[in-house]
């Protein structure tokens, strides 16, 4: 392509690409010296018509738990045909899976979920037919997601410790028929991603963090009582009454929200209102209680706010319910129609989005005023939405439909939108798996992650049509294709491996 364009500087070329005007003539020179370069010219055009990307964040499901039976993909045919047996600690495979435990808080109840079976053949099984017959309309409870479970649940590979190492029993191997849902019709008509990997370990807290910034969270002053104990092997090490085999009950780990080293793996809180942590008594209303050993202490990495703004272009953080949470302290974390998730707002993390600032002001955005910029059109270069919890398909506090289709509702806004439909890509994905099995081994990665599948679905009109797009991605790959497009600083923290979704387009 340079030889084909070796009038241009490289200087001319960063601006051209910078500019949305511009974009446009690069396209057409692009289109205009195919001869030379015909598959890059074709792929520069088709992403450089791409004014708007919009990135939609749900919640805890793995690739299989929902998408199994898409035609085309690799799913659960693959898996029973090559499936490896859910093992116990010992490595002995379960002649029946255990139970589905119906305590989550209190794991050394032997409690069981009268919904399933006591026991269910040692496979993947559907949860919305016989002989289980819940359907999507209906929550199940949460599975444990934390990152040295999930690291042993994949076991190197294998993927049949995803029981044994859980809370929920044989909940983790269920899977849904996902042809009722709103966003399986989507998949249908645009590029269905079926070898999209979660980009860290464990839960919705760390993998936030890897969206945006492909880094881990440090807390290099965590006190003990927070910090994981590893046992020699890395593992998380036993409680001396964890049972021996998962037949019995969940295991009982060591388990912390920070590693012995100093890295911020699990749920933390934020340092800034709306937190999990009340401000202190008689200390500033904006902050969570710095006395808290749970308050993560404000981050100070580079992530992709950094790299958007040394390029001027524009973006948002979008959550639901965000100004009502910074409004009222009682709907976070409550049983509620809000039920407000404080550690999905990952840039809250971040000492450049502290209260006061003008980044706070100008970038972390209400779900209401996202959905008012799609009618307007007037929707930021980039824009990630966070669904808030009512609508997000996490286990334990909502359904899969409801989300489902919310978001579906959201894309269908989208492209009823003719101005805004014609220049954007939507990437619609989930955080992490949320416990749930998945068949197909992870890509080699770093001591993070990658983790297990999850369903991404690119919707856009430069997006390939009825598609199956089996390229190797993780949560970095968004990370990636963000830079390309705006021509951004790479971040250091995003994989070499990763895709960067272009395949995904014509």
């Amino acid at each position: 392509m340079r030889n084909c364009l070796s009038s241009f500087s490289e200087e001319k070329e960063k601006k051209m690409i910078r500019s949305d005007l511009l974009v446009q003539v690069f396209a057409a020179l692009l289109s205009a010296f195919a001869l030379c370069s015909p598959s890059v010219a074709a792929e520069s055009a088709s992403i450089g018509n791409i004014r708007h990307i919009v990135v939609i964040y749900a919640e805890n499901r793995s690739f299989d738990n929902l998408y199994a039976m898409f035609p085309g993909a690799n799913g659960i045919a693959s898996a029973l045909a090559n499936y490896i047996p859910q093992a116990d600690h010992d490595g002995t495979a379960f002649a029946v899976l255990p139970p589905v435990w119906a305590n989550e808080k209190d794991l050394k109840s032997r409690e069981t979920d009268p919904t399933f079976p006591a026991t269910l053949p040692n496979r993947p099984f559907r949860i919305d037919a016989p002989p289980v017959n819940s359907p999507p309309d209906i929550e199940t409870r949460d599975l444990v997601h934390r990152f040295y479970q999930h690291k042993e649940q994949i076991n190197e590979g294998r993927n049949d410790r995803f029981v044994a190492m859980s809370n929920a029993g044989a909940l983790v191997m269920g899977y849904y028929d996902g042809s009722r849902l709103p966003m399986w019709s989507v998949a249908r008509e645009f590029t269905l991603a079926d070898n999209f990997f979660m980009g860290a370990f464990g839960g919705s807290f760390l993998n936030h963090f890897w969206l945006v910034c492909a880094c881990t969270p440090e807390y290099r002053t965590a006190p003990g009582e927070i910090v994981a104990v590893e046992d020699a092997g890395g593992r998380l090490a036993r409680q001396k009454d964890s049972p021996k085999s998962a037949m019995q009950g969940p295991v009982l780990l060591k388990d912390g929200a920070v590693t012995p080293d100093g890295f911020a793996v699990n749920t933390l809180q934020p340092p800034y209102q709306p937190s999990g942590i009340a401000p202190a008594a008689g200390g500033d209303p904006a902050l969570a209680d710095p006395g808290n050993p749970r308050r993560l202490p404000p981050q100070r990495m580079k992530t992709i706010a950094d790299t958007l703004a040394d390029a001027g272009i524009s973006w948002a953080w979008y959550a639901g319910n965000w100004k009502r949470a910074l409004a009222d302290r009682s709907v976070i974390y409550n049983a509620n129609d809000v039920n407000f998730q404080a550690h999905h707002q990952v840039f809250n993390y971040f000492e450049k989005f502290a209260p006061g600032t003008a980044n706070r002001e100008r970038y972390l955005r209400d779900g209401e005023e996202f959905l008012a910029a799609i009618d307007a059109g007037t929707l930021p270069q980039v824009a990630f939405y966070k669904p808030t919890a009512k609508l997000n398909e996490h286990p334990g506090y909502t359904d899969i439909l409801s989300g489902d289709r919310h978001i579906a509702e959201v894309i269908a806004r989208i492209r009823n939108n003719p101005k805004l439909w014609g220049e954007v890509a939507i990437i619609v994905t989930y955080d992490e798996n949320g416990g749930f099995w998945d068949h197909v081994a992870p890509p080699p990665g770093d001591r993070w992650g990658p983790g297990s599948r999850v369903p991404t679905i690119i919707v856009s009109p430069f997006a390939r049509k009825g598609a199956v797009d089996h390229t190797a991605y993780d949560t970095t790959s968004i990370l990636k294709f963000i830079t390309l497009r705006f021509n951004l600083e790479p971040l250091p923290g995003v994989r070499a491996n990763a895709g960067d979704l272009t395949n995904a387009f014509e």
